[in-house]
């Protein structure tokens, strides 16, 4: 458990930041006729926010790390 940990996270922390980030959106800006789907209920847009900030830290994971990982289990 601890190593899935270590592995994932940049995408954990940008999951977390992006959730705050989309909850934040939603409070300040939002969607004030109920019609828009992503920003009308602080849970859609906190989701969103969370995928989106783990895709984007998600593309800073060092290249390197990810080759090896891949060779470790390919040899197990």
């Amino acid at each position: 458990m601890k190593k899935w940990f270590n592995n994932n996270l940049l995408y954990l922390a940008g999951a977390a930041l992006g959730a705050i980030a989309g909850y934040l959106y939603w409070q300040q800006i939002g969607c004030s006729s109920g019609t828009c789907m992503i920003t009308s209920k602080p849970v859609n847009s906190s989701l969103y926010g969370a995928l989106m900030g783990a895709l984007l830290l998600g593309m800073f994971k060092n290249k390197k790390k990810v080759l090896k990982e891949k060779e470790e289990k390919q040899s197990s």
